[in-house]
């Protein structure tokens, strides 16, 4: 068995013992194919994400864990760390400060984690990087709260 694919088994075991651990996340492997994960994440609480849940995509390469997965918002998010249109992350983590040590659950915290405090000095969605640079955080966080209500919560009734 290729390392990458018993990696992804230990993890796919971790996170069935874990399901109760952290409510936060729910990550749920593809039946027929290893590696394609996708994950629910709860927005995190005080933050114009909160009561939000935000569906992510992975896409883990065959030299996992030397390389990173994959990792998209499927779920539309107003944020300047995340492409509007394609859903991209921008995260260093996912890019050049990747380390085997990270698990596909400790990525989703990572993500949590920026959702909480967003990086506006690199933005992939420049309006949203804009609003925040230029001090508009009251603009930033009733768009970010629009989209949540929009995309991540359920619909009532």
């Amino acid at each position: 068995m290729q390392p990458s694919r018993a990696r992804l088994f230990k993890e796919y075991k971790e996170v069935q013992k874990e399901k109760a651990a952290d409510p936060d996340i729910q990550l749920v492997c593809d039946e027929s194919n290893i590696f394609k994960w996708n994950a629910l994440i709860k927005g995190p609480s005080e933050t114009p994400y909160e009561g939000g849940v935000f569906q992510l995509a992975f896409s883990v390469p065959e030299q996992y864990p030397l390389q990173p997965p994959q990792v998209r918002f499927l779920t539309k998010i107003f944020h300047p760390n995340v492409h509007f249109k394609t859903g991209e992350i921008c995260l260093d983590i996912l890019k050049n400060a990747w380390s085997p040590a990270w698990t596909l659950q400790s990525v989703c915290r990572a993500i949590i984690a920026l959702m909480a405090h967003p990086e506006a000095d690199s933005p992939l969605n420049c309006d949203s990087g804009n609003l925040l640079r230029s001090g508009d955080i009251r603009g930033y966080q009733a768009m970010a709260r629009m989209y949540t209500r929009l995309a991540a919560m359920p619909k009532k009734g």
